[in-house]
């Protein structure tokens, strides 16, 4: 665990660095792919970089007004690269309905345009799981096994590299080339069943699991997606076969 990376006088939060960086490089390959979607770079990586920007200030907002009084004794924690100092659900929430505003106020095709930034989200997806690697956060439960990490003074499944691997080859199948997922839609469907499936799996192995009646709410939800992402899957396939 890395959460901070000291450079001579400057203290560096990892996390929110590496974030940062696979932020930039999965809207970098966006960009230079948009051509394999008929798209125009600038424009994707506009949209992707609005709802991005947008997100992250909404759920830095929404954080600081749940939290109002410790940012008035401490100005300057609102600029902190700190990943758990984010409201990620209104994130998510601000970040999808500034792209999709985007997206339709200069008439992009919705289902292309989400094949077109697949893979950026799929490299964001690895940046996080390994920022989560880096601070600890979202961690493994009790292993006596040779891989096994020590957190906290116990030894723990390292499900943060585990997601990260599993994330890894999920970019390679998703990766466009020809012949393959060129269905609208399909691209960016696979890549949600994917996600959902390897949730379902690995949240056996998380130590930090919210559960219900005896049952881990995350693979609940994992399963839902799955199922409607397959259907959805389903009828995108069913309409290029007529």
């Amino acid at each position: 665990m890395l959460p901070i990376l000291n450079i001579g006088p400057l203290a560096i939060q990892t996390p929110g660095l590496i974030i940062l960086v696979g932020t930039w490089l999965g809207l970098f390959l966006a960009e230079r792919q948009a051509g394999r979607f008929q798209l125009n770079g600038s424009m994707l990586y506009n949209m992707a970089f609005s709802g991005l920007l947008a997100g992250v200030i909404g759920a830095r907002a929404t954080y600081v007004a749940h939290y109002s009084s410790a940012f008035l004794a401490n100005p300057a924690s609102l600029y902190s690269l700190n990943i758990n100092m984010f409201e990620p659900v209104w994130g998510i929430l601000i970040g999808l309905t500034t792209s999709s505003l985007y997206v339709w106020l200069k008439r992009m095709p919705h289902k292309t345009t989400v094949d077109a930034i697949t893979s950026a989200l799929a490299i964001i997806a690895i940046s996080i799981h390994l920022a989560q690697f880096a601070s600890g956060d979202a961690y493994g439960s009790a292993a006596n096994l040779p891989w096994a990490v020590e957190l906290w003074g116990i030894k723990r499944h390292p499900v943060q590299i585990y997601e990260t691997l599993v994330a890894i080859l999920i970019l390679g199948i998703i990766w466009p080339r020809p012949g393959w997922l060129q269905n609208p839609g399909q691209r960016f469907l696979a890549f949600i069943a994917m996600s959902a499936g390897a949730r379902v799996f690995l949240e056996a192995f998380r130590g930090d699991s919210t559960f219900w009646e005896g049952i881990r709410i995350a693979q609940v939800i994992a399963w839902l997606v799955l199922a409607a992402s397959l259907w959805a899957i389903r009828k995108v396939v069913a309409v290029h076969e007529i």
